[in-house]
């Protein structure tokens, strides 16, 4: 295989999905898990009746039970018309069940996916700290209420099934390139470094966000699958996205993990080599 700019990209995924089998990377999968799973208990024990009543009493206000039985008629759905208001409650959870679980890795997992990293392949790397826990607060709050907000916007994308997959994997993609690439490099790479990895590997780093918003995306089309089938399986159903979303988000971190390592790597090299060549001495006189 050449050695082409998207090499770097398959050896990052070949470590992370190596790296992923590591017991200790498994097990970072179970805090954020178990927290997710209590606060969505106790979340959906106290407020998706609430939720069901809220949806129910907007449509029939509005009259939008004519209005979606037609759209979803339009599209030979009929059948879902009687779901409407429960799918309704479950894709504004979604994105929800989604962020919490980001939040949960970040406090819990990304610091020990950096140390992991650093520590097999890049322990001789300077830790420049560049990057700041307020700056990726900022960046990860800043984030999820863009995302919340355009995926609202987009829900009645969901009546053409393909179409709303396609928005669902570019919006992960975003998100998860957005907050993974800083956290991947912020106790590694200087400001500038960052700033300089970011334009240089532009690319690269958003084919990774979507692939791994392609991944993404199937625990809540199994989710929301799976529960228009039966709304008695929505608690089990829900607490199997969650495990399923934190596995998914603990593998996509440690592939940008890697490639952005190994790009910084790279790039301290290149910056390096010309030093390494001594000057020619100056003839004598």
């Amino acid at each position: 295989m050449t050695n082409t700019p998207w090499r770097p990209v398959a050896t990052a995924y070949r470590r992370a999905l190596i790296s992923q089998a590591n017991p200790k990377m498994l097990l970072l999968t179970v805090i954020p898990f178990v927290l997710s799973v209590v606060l969505w208990a106790v979340l959906l024990a106290f407020g998706f009746q609430p939720l069901l009543d809220y949806v129910q009493t907007l449509f029939q206000d509005n009259d939008w039970f004519k209005t979606s039985s037609g759209m979803l008629g339009s599209f030979g759905m009929s059948a879902l018309k009687t779901m409407i208001v429960p799918l309704i409650a479950m894709l504004l959870l979604l994105p929800l069940m989604i962020l919490t679980a980001i939040v949960f890795m970040g406090v819990a997992a990304m610091p020990p996916i950096t140390r992991h990293v650093a520590a097999r392949h890049f322990s001789t790397l300077e830790a420049k700290h560049g990057g700041s826990f307020v700056a990726s607060i900022a960046i990860n709050v800043s984030s999820a209420v863009l995302f919340l907000v355009v995926w609202i916007l987009t829900l009645p994308l969901y009546v053409f099934p393909p179409l709303a997959v396609l928005v669902q994997v570019v919006l992960w993609g975003w998100l998860t390139s957005r907050v993974m690439v800083y956290d991947a490099l912020e106790d590694y790479a200087s400001a500038e470094e960052l700033k300089e990895l970011r334009r240089r590997h532009r690319p690269q780093l958003a084919f990774i966000g979507m692939i791994s918003g392609f991944i993404g995306a199937l625990p809540g089309i199994v989710w929301i699958g799976g529960a228009l089938m039966s709304v008695l399986l929505f608690p089990f159903l829900a607490a199997i996205s969650i495990w399923l979303y934190v596995l998914i988000f603990v593998f996509t971190a440690l592939w940008f993990q890697y490639y952005c390592m190994q790009a910084l790597a790279e790039l301290r090299a290149g910056q390096e080599a010309p030093l390494a060549v001594a000057p020619e001495a100056a003839p004598p006189a």
